[in-house]
Protein backbone atom coordinates (compact mmCIF):
# COMPACT_ATOMS: atom_id res chain seq x y z
CA UNK A 1 0.00 0.00 0.00
CA UNK A 2 1.55 3.51 -1.28
CA UNK A 3 1.16 6.58 1.09
CA UNK A 4 -1.35 8.77 -0.25
CA UNK A 5 -0.28 12.83 0.25
CA UNK A 6 -4.12 14.35 0.01
CA UNK A 7 -5.36 14.53 3.14
CA UNK A 8 -1.80 15.92 4.17
CA UNK A 9 -2.20 18.82 1.43
CA UNK A 10 -5.69 19.54 2.12
CA UNK A 11 -4.12 20.44 5.96
CA UNK A 12 -1.88 23.17 4.22
CA UNK A 13 -5.01 25.17 3.21
CA UNK A 14 -4.27 27.16 6.32
CA UNK A 15 -1.29 28.39 4.83
CA UNK A 16 -3.11 29.84 2.06
CA UNK A 17 -4.44 33.48 2.75
CA UNK A 18 -6.64 35.47 1.12
CA UNK A 19 -7.53 39.03 0.30
CA UNK A 20 -3.54 39.61 -0.71
CA UNK A 21 -4.00 42.84 -2.08
CA UNK A 22 -5.92 43.96 0.16
CA UNK A 23 -4.40 45.75 4.00
CA UNK A 24 -6.38 43.47 6.42
CA UNK A 25 -6.54 43.77 10.09
CA UNK A 26 -6.88 40.13 10.43
CA UNK A 27 -5.82 37.89 7.92
CA UNK A 28 -8.51 35.18 6.58
CA UNK A 29 -7.00 31.60 5.13
CA UNK A 30 -8.77 29.42 2.87
CA UNK A 31 -9.41 26.60 5.13
CA UNK A 32 -11.48 28.93 7.83
CA UNK A 33 -12.98 30.88 4.67
CA UNK A 34 -14.14 27.16 3.13
CA UNK A 35 -15.72 25.88 6.63
CA UNK A 36 -18.02 29.58 6.44
CA UNK A 37 -18.68 29.01 3.01
CA UNK A 38 -19.97 25.45 4.11
CA UNK A 39 -22.14 27.07 6.67
CA UNK A 40 -23.76 29.09 4.54
CA UNK A 41 -24.40 27.08 1.70
CA UNK A 42 -25.71 24.40 4.56
CA UNK A 43 -27.85 27.55 5.29
CA UNK A 44 -29.22 28.85 2.21
CA UNK A 45 -30.08 25.31 0.79
CA UNK A 46 -32.43 24.72 3.79
CA UNK A 47 -33.75 28.25 2.90
CA UNK A 48 -34.75 26.73 -0.22
CA UNK A 49 -36.09 23.61 1.02
CA UNK A 50 -37.86 24.92 3.96
CA UNK A 51 -38.77 28.39 2.79
CA UNK A 52 -39.46 27.92 -1.26
CA UNK A 53 -40.68 24.32 -1.10
CA UNK A 54 -37.32 23.02 -2.46
CA UNK A 55 -35.95 19.30 -1.77
CA UNK A 56 -32.08 19.90 -2.27
CA UNK A 57 -29.62 18.28 -0.39
CA UNK A 58 -27.66 20.47 2.07
CA UNK A 59 -25.35 17.86 3.34
CA UNK A 60 -24.01 17.54 -0.22
CA UNK A 61 -24.21 21.80 -0.76
CA UNK A 62 -21.66 21.49 2.51
CA UNK A 63 -19.41 18.96 1.42
CA UNK A 64 -18.93 20.77 -2.35
CA UNK A 65 -18.10 24.19 -0.52
CA UNK A 66 -15.88 22.51 1.83
CA UNK A 67 -13.58 21.59 -1.18
CA UNK A 68 -14.73 25.08 -3.45
CA UNK A 69 -10.97 26.26 -2.91
CA UNK A 70 -9.32 22.95 -2.44
CA UNK A 71 -7.14 23.89 -5.58
CA UNK A 72 -5.73 27.13 -4.01
CA UNK A 73 -3.71 24.77 -1.92
CA UNK A 74 -1.30 24.09 -5.28
CA UNK A 75 -2.58 27.95 -7.46
CA UNK A 76 -2.25 30.03 -4.15
CA UNK A 77 -5.65 32.53 -4.00
CA UNK A 78 -5.35 35.07 -6.89
CA UNK A 79 -6.96 38.07 -6.30
CA UNK A 80 -10.19 39.22 -7.49
CA UNK A 81 -9.50 41.87 -9.49
CA UNK A 82 -6.75 39.97 -10.69
CA UNK A 83 -8.59 37.03 -11.84
CA UNK A 84 -11.61 38.44 -13.53
CA UNK A 85 -10.03 41.22 -15.16
CA UNK A 86 -10.14 40.02 -18.73
CA UNK A 87 -11.71 36.66 -20.63
CA UNK A 88 -8.20 35.59 -21.12
CA UNK A 89 -7.52 35.51 -17.52
CA UNK A 90 -10.39 33.77 -16.93
CA UNK A 91 -9.76 31.29 -19.40
CA UNK A 92 -5.97 30.64 -18.32
CA UNK A 93 -7.12 30.54 -14.46
CA UNK A 94 -9.63 28.02 -15.26
CA UNK A 95 -6.87 25.77 -16.72
CA UNK A 96 -4.69 25.99 -13.75
CA UNK A 97 -7.29 25.51 -11.51
CA UNK A 98 -8.66 22.09 -13.40
CA UNK A 99 -4.33 21.39 -13.47
CA UNK A 100 -3.95 21.81 -9.87
CA UNK A 101 -7.86 20.22 -9.08
CA UNK A 102 -6.19 16.92 -11.21
CA UNK A 103 -3.25 16.96 -9.33
CA UNK A 104 -5.03 16.85 -5.96
CA UNK A 105 -6.98 13.66 -6.86
CA UNK A 106 -3.66 12.20 -8.64
CA UNK A 107 -2.70 11.91 -5.14
CA UNK A 108 -5.59 9.77 -3.97
CA UNK A 109 -5.72 6.26 -3.58
CA UNK A 110 -7.35 4.94 -7.11
CA UNK A 111 -10.25 3.73 -5.51
CA UNK A 112 -11.08 7.32 -3.62
CA UNK A 113 -10.36 9.32 -7.35
CA UNK A 114 -13.91 9.71 -8.65
CA UNK A 115 -15.54 10.05 -5.35
CA UNK A 116 -13.83 13.01 -4.74
CA UNK A 117 -12.97 14.24 -8.87
CA UNK A 118 -17.11 15.31 -8.05
CA UNK A 119 -16.44 17.41 -6.00
CA UNK A 120 -12.65 18.92 -6.10
CA UNK A 121 -13.57 19.84 -9.39
CA UNK A 122 -17.73 19.71 -9.27
CA UNK A 123 -18.09 19.23 -12.93
CA UNK A 124 -20.11 15.99 -13.95
CA UNK A 125 -22.02 15.63 -10.75
CA UNK A 126 -25.20 16.51 -11.34
CA UNK A 127 -24.56 19.31 -8.34
CA UNK A 128 -25.38 22.37 -10.56
CA UNK A 129 -28.13 23.55 -8.84
CA UNK A 130 -26.37 23.31 -5.34
CA UNK A 131 -23.04 25.21 -6.91
CA UNK A 132 -25.22 28.26 -7.28
CA UNK A 133 -25.88 28.13 -3.44
CA UNK A 134 -21.87 27.60 -2.82
CA UNK A 135 -21.59 30.64 -4.88
CA UNK A 136 -23.58 32.82 -3.30
CA UNK A 137 -22.03 31.30 0.37
CA UNK A 138 -18.72 31.91 -1.07
CA UNK A 139 -20.12 35.51 -1.74
CA UNK A 140 -21.51 36.48 2.31
CA UNK A 141 -18.61 34.80 3.19
CA UNK A 142 -16.57 37.35 1.23
CA UNK A 143 -19.33 40.33 2.82
CA UNK A 144 -18.96 39.14 5.88
CA UNK A 145 -15.32 39.58 6.00
CA UNK A 146 -15.89 43.45 4.79
CA UNK A 147 -18.20 43.72 7.33
CA UNK A 148 -15.87 42.46 10.07
CA UNK A 149 -13.09 44.50 8.72
CA UNK A 150 -15.33 47.55 8.78
CA UNK A 151 -16.50 47.05 12.01
CA UNK A 152 -12.32 47.34 12.71
CA UNK A 153 -12.17 50.74 10.98
CA UNK A 154 -10.53 49.54 8.17
CA UNK A 155 -12.35 51.88 5.10
CA UNK A 156 -10.22 49.74 2.77
CA UNK A 157 -13.23 46.90 2.59
CA UNK A 158 -16.04 49.41 1.70
CA UNK A 159 -15.66 49.11 -1.97
CA UNK A 160 -15.18 45.44 -1.88
CA UNK A 161 -18.61 45.53 0.48
CA UNK A 162 -20.81 47.10 -2.15
CA UNK A 163 -19.36 45.52 -4.83
CA UNK A 164 -20.25 41.99 -3.17
CA UNK A 165 -23.24 43.15 -2.05
CA UNK A 166 -24.73 43.88 -5.77
CA UNK A 167 -23.19 40.54 -6.79
CA UNK A 168 -25.09 38.66 -4.71
CA UNK A 169 -28.36 40.81 -5.35
CA UNK A 170 -27.36 40.15 -8.88
CA UNK A 171 -27.69 36.52 -8.91
CA UNK A 172 -31.60 37.26 -8.16
CA UNK A 173 -31.60 34.18 -5.83
CA UNK A 174 -34.59 34.64 -3.40
CA UNK A 175 -32.69 32.28 -0.83
CA UNK A 176 -30.03 34.99 -0.54
CA UNK A 177 -32.77 37.64 -0.55
CA UNK A 178 -33.78 36.01 2.79
CA UNK A 179 -30.81 35.41 4.58
CA UNK A 180 -29.61 39.41 3.83
CA UNK A 181 -32.90 40.40 5.65
CA UNK A 182 -32.95 37.45 8.66
CA UNK A 183 -29.45 36.59 9.15
CA UNK A 184 -27.33 39.30 8.06
CA UNK A 185 -27.73 42.10 10.13
CA UNK A 186 -26.01 40.32 13.06
CA UNK A 187 -23.16 40.26 11.45
CA UNK A 188 -23.19 44.22 11.90
CA UNK A 189 -23.65 43.57 16.48
CA UNK A 190 -21.30 43.44 18.72
CA UNK A 191 -21.72 40.43 20.96
CA UNK A 192 -23.65 42.20 23.96
CA UNK A 193 -25.69 43.95 20.78
CA UNK A 194 -26.87 40.30 20.04
CA UNK A 195 -28.17 39.76 23.17
CA UNK A 196 -26.79 36.10 23.25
Amino acid sequence: MNPSHFYAMLFRMKYINRWGLMNNTRSENISEHSHQVAILAHCLVLIHNKRFGGSLNPERAALLAVYHDASEIITGDLPTPVKYQNSDIIAAYKQIEDSAADRLISLLPEDFRDEYASVIKQTGSGDEQLHRFVKAADRFSALIKCVDELRMGNDEFQKAKESIETSIHAMQLPEAEVFFEEFMPSFYLSLDEQDV
